[in-house]
């Protein structure tokens, strides 16, 4: 099991890298294939959107097939198969299409990893591990950063997402050969995702995961290129440099939050004070005027970092779902987690258009963006003020 989920978190790396690489190739995609800002964020919506929409399948296959295949074969197909895709791109279409296909690849890699923890370790040590998993397989955002400017430079995007395509498909095999199914729960009721849906106590923490990453992952997977680029006239091996920053903060926040729950003794409060802190770095990067450059790389830098409890509210979920709807369980909690980033692509892309459209500053659309990820997240903690802390 040691080389298997060592694979798999070779595929979360990989599933960090394709969720992020796009805004270091903002430029040249507008260059070759006539992307513009808001195909680029539609199609990193579609990326998020194709994997939250694969959650409810990923999970019943998790509790029926395990993870061995049901990571393994999508990985293949999906992972392998969009980064061939893309590699072949002319138009925006094809980035669409190719980034929600990579997206269905992607989307059973960490929870498949989850799972085996839920499984086979004590409930006590999952957010420790989930985070650790997370922080890891996180490389795979710094590889989105610099290193990615770099090769597609050197290489060229179309020879680098070759590559891709070929990493992709070594690792599913990988997966199939090594990773082991945990024995399957026998138990009398067999259970659905409406059983975890009628439970009151995952509603309350809901908004607050459909939200949370939202800010974090679209900035860090988008909107942070053109950002510097439009705004304080970056180049690519800048923003490349500004991306990492931000992913390294992203890791960094996710190891901090790993044992917090076990050290203070409660979930709840450590998301909601770390959000709370997140959302005050968004809106300063609202309200504030855009000047010094490397303030902004600061405040980008803190939401990466405070916006790292995924790990922490999949564990705070998982700990009221019983143990034969586990796979349902944390494949729901991605979902929405997963889904929110995916949705508020689409409509952060929306409103960059309408506000560029009214012809203010270069900063006008970035703001106002900024100010739409910041109401969510506060409507979101507000709500939930009112869940139940639990930990094991």
């Amino acid at each position: 099991m040691r080389a298997g989920l060592v694979l798999l978190c070779a595929a979360y790396v990989l599933s960090q890298f394709y969720r992020s690489f796009l805004a270091v190739l903002t430029s040249v995609l507008e260059r070759d294939v006539g992307a513009s800002p808001e195909d680029l964020a539609n199609a990193s919506g579609f990326w998020f959107l194709a994997f939250a929409l694969m959650q409810i399948p990923v999970g019943a296959a998790l509790d029926r097939v395990g993870p061995r295949r049901t990571a393994a074969v999508l990985l293949l197909i999906g992972g392998a198969g969009g980064a061939a895709l893309f590699a072949m791109a002319t138009s925006p279409t094809h980035i669409l299409a190719a980034m929600a296909l990579i997206g269905v690849g992607c989307s059973p890699v960490l929870m498949a990893s989850y799972y085996i923890f839920a499984r086979v370790f004590p409930a006590r040590v999952f957010a420790t591990l989930a985070a650790v998993l997370l922080g890891v397989g996180s490389a795979g955002n710094l590889l989105g950063a610099l290193p990615m400017a770099m090769a597609a430079e050197a290489f060229g995007w179309r020879e680098t997402l070759f590559g891709l395509a070929a990493v992709s498909a070594l690792v599913a095999f990988g997966i199939f050969v090594t990773v082991q199914d945990p024995e399957r729960v026998e138990h009398d009721e067999k259970g659905s995702v409406l059983d975890l849906l009628k439970m009151p106590a995952l509603w309350l923490i809901f908004p607050l995961t459909f939200v949370q990453y939202a800010p974090a992952g679209g900035l860090r997977g988008l909107w942070i290129g053109p950002y510097m680029t439009d705004v304080f006239g970056f180049d690519a091996a800048q923003v490349g440099n500004v991306t990492l920053i931000m992913g390294i903060a992203m890791i960094l926040g996710t190891f901090a939050y790993g044992p917090l729950d076990r050290m203070l003794g409660t979930r709840k409060w450590v998301i909601f004070v770390g959000n709370v802190l997140g959302a005050v770095a968004l809106a300063a990067l609202w309200v504030l005027p855009a000047g010094n450059p490397w303030v902004a790389v600061g405040l980008f830098a803190a939401i990466g970092f405070f916006g790292a409890a995924y790990p922490m509210i999949m564990a705070h979920g998982r700990s009221f779902v019983p143990p034969h709807l586990v796979g349902r369980g944390v494949t729901l909690m991605n979902l929405f987690s997963i889904g929110g980033v995916g949705v508020f692509q689409m409509i952060t892309g929306r409103v960059h258009r309408a506000v560029s459209a009214q012809g203010g500053g270069a900063e006008a659309p970035y703001d106002a963006l900024f100010g739409v990820f910041c109401v969510a997240l506060v409507l979101g903690l507000v709500l939930y003020l009112f869940c139940q802390d639990r930990t094991d």
